[in-house]
């Protein structure tokens, strides 16, 4: 009972203080002042954070032309492994399937499955599982024809 009474005690005290803090001729004005303060803070907070979002949207767009374009061009550049003529571009799930000495004789050395990268990229899941079905052996040539019969 005697906590109950404090605590009741305590919560009048605090309502009087608020009541006389309210009534205080100088106590809106204030209040204006802080609130202005307070929006122009968080305006600036919010403008800073945007700006920073745009920054790196644009940083990530020019990464993604940058590494589209290098995609396009990349049997072209030193060190592609095959010459640029037996490369064909799919683009998806792989950059390019590439069929060695096919334009040099009729004679295909080898097949190959060609993922472009440029900066710090890494393959993704689509493309590790790729990767791992050609290393385990899963890669079979099938011929498809159709009748229209």
């Amino acid at each position: 009972m005697r906590t109950c009474c404090s605590l009741l005690l305590l919560y009048n005290v605090y309502m009087e203080f608020i009541q006389q803090v309210i009534s205080h001729p100088a106590f809106y004005p204030v209040l204006c002042v802080l609130l202005v303060i307070l929006l122009v803070v968080q305006t600036a907070r919010v403008h800073k954070d945007r700006r920073r979002l745009r920054s790196d949207a644009i940083n990530r767009s020019r990464a993604v032309i940058g590494g589209q374009v290098v995609e396009q061009v990349a049997p072209f550049l030193p060190g592609f492994p095959c010459n640029p003529a037996d490369a064909r571009f799919i683009g998806k799930p792989v950059d390019f399937v590439a069929f060695p000495g096919l334009s040099e004789s009729d004679k295909v050395d080898e097949v190959l499955l060609i993922e472009v990268k440029t900066g710090r990229s890494e393959l993704n899941a689509r493309e590790k599982e790729i990767r791992r079905a050609v290393k385990e052996g899963r890669v079979r040539y099938v011929e498809y024809r159709f009748s229209d019969k």
